[in-house]
C-alpha cells in the first residue's frame, strides 16, 4: 500500500532523473499519499541513537517524566502520558472509546529570532527540554537538524511533481509550525486489555503539509484506502512520508491526506509489543493562506475547500484530541 521512494538520484541533481522521481512521487501522492523513502541522507547511526535515547527516557518512572509536561495544552509541548489525548476526536464522525495507548513528547524549532516570531509567538512556544538521559537533547537536536534538508528536498521534489517553480512550497514553510513527537507504544505489564474498539493512536489525518515519521519495524500502522483498513510496516532505515491535510488543500485532493491509525497488538501477543516512533511534522507559516492551486483544477471544476490560514487550520486541529473533545474542525 505505500510506494518506495528513492531520493538520491534527485539529489544527485541529474535533470531527467529528477523528473523520473517526481513522476514517482505523484503516483504515490495520487494513491496513498504514503511513501517509504530511501537515499534520504540521514545516517542511520543517528536514526538508531534516536530511537534509542527515547527509549531510555521513556522507561523512566512515570514521576521523572511528568515533571516535564506542559500545562498550557496549546504549546503542544513536553510529555504527555498515556490516555491523555485521543487523535480520532479530529474526525466530524469520531466514535472514541476510550483515549488512545500512547505517551509522547513534542518539541519544536528553537530558531524563532526576530519580529514575524514574535508576532506569532502562540505558535512558537519554548521548548521544555527532558534534563535525562544526559546525551537526549544533543540527539534530538541533530536529528532535527538532519531533518530540516529532508523537508526541503522532498518539497522541492514535490514541487516539481506539481509543475510549480522549485522553491514554491519551501517559501512557504520557511517559517513554518515544526514539530517533532516522539512516540512510546508499550503494553507495559498489568496493563488493562483495551476496551473494545480502543486504539494505541485513534484515527486521523495530519493536518499540515507532510509529517516524515521513523518507527520500529513493527507492525500497527494501518491505512485506509476504499473503506478497508492496511497494514503498513515501516522499514528499517527509511522514513515513512505521508501527506497532510493542508498539502491535500493545496492539490484540491489531486493528492491524498490518508487516513491513518495505530492499533493494540492481539491480547495473546506476548511482551510489550513495543513499538518506538518519532514524527516530525511540517505545517505551513502560520499566516500562509491554505488554498487549491490554480493548476490543480481541472476545467469545470471548482475548489473543495474553503481558504484558511495554516495557524488558524492547525489550533482548530489540535486543540480536540488533546481536550478530548470534538475538535473545531472536524474533517
Amino acid at each position: 500500500m505505500t510506494h518506495a521512494i528513492d531520493l538520491e538520484p534527485f539529489l544527485a541533481g541529474d535533470a531527467t532523473a529528477q523528473r523520473a522521481v517526481a513522476a514517482e512521487i505523484d503516483a504515490a501522492c495520487r494513491d496513498t499519499g504514503f511513501l517509504h523513502v530511501v537515499g534520504h541522507g540521514v545516517d542511520d547511526r543517528l536514526l538508531d541513537e534516536m530511537l534509542d535515547v527515547s527509549e531510555a527516557f521513556f522507561d523512566l518512572p512515570f514521576g521523572r517524566k511528568t515533571r516535564f509536561t506542559d500545562p498550557v495544552v496549546a504549546n503542544n509541548r513536553g510529555y504527555a502520558a498515556e490516555g491523555t489525548e485521543a487523535l480520532g476526536y479530529s474526525l466530524a464522525d469520531a466514535e472514541v472509546p476510550a483515549p488512545d495507548l500512547f505517551e509522547a513528547f513534542n518539541v519544536g524549532r528553537e530558531d524563532t529570532a526576530g519580529d514575524y516570531f514574535d508576532r506569532y509567538r502562540s505558535f512558537y512556544a519554548p521548548n521544555t527540554w527532558p534534563d535525562e538521559p544526559v546525551e537526549l537533547v544533543d540527539v534530538w537536536r541533530r536529528y532535527m537538524s538532519a531533518l530540516r534538508q529532508v523537508n526541503d528536498t522532498l518539497l522541492e521534489v514535490f514541487a516539481l511533481a506539481l509543475g510549480l517553480d522549485p522553491m514554491h512550497l519551501i517559501d512557504r514553510t520557511r517559517r513554518a509550525v515544526l514539530t517533532m513527537r516522539v512516540i512510546n507504544y508499550q503494553r507495559r505489564a498489568g496493563a488493562a486489555e483495551p476496551v473494545a474498539g480502543q486504539q494505541r493512536m485513534g484515527p486521523h489525518t495530519d493536518y499540515g503539509v507532510l509529517t516524515v515519521l521513523l518507527a520500529d519495524p513493527v507492525p500497527g500502522l494501518e491505512i485506509q484506502r476504499d473503506g478497508e483498513w492496511h497494514s503498513v510496516v515501516p522499514e528499517k532505515g527509511a522514513f515513512l512520508v505521508n501527506l497532510g491535510d493542508m498539502l491535500a488543500t493545496w492539490t484540491n485532493d489531486r493528492w491524498v491526506s490518508t487516513l491513518h491509525r495505530v492499533v493494540p497488538p492481539p491480547s495473546n501477543e506476548l511482551g510489550g509489543v513495543r513499538r518506538r516512533s518519532v514524527a516530525q511534522f511540517l505545517e505551513a507559516d502560520p499566516d500562509c493562506l491554505i488554498e487549491c492551486l490554480p493548476n490543480c483544477i481541472e476545467l469545470g471544476e471548482s475548489a473543495k475547500y474553503q481558504p484558511i490560514t495554516a495557524g488558524e487550520y492547525l489550533l482548530a486541529k489540535l486543540l480536540g484530541p488533546r481536550e478530548l473533545r470534538r475538535s473545531e474542525i472536524a474533517t
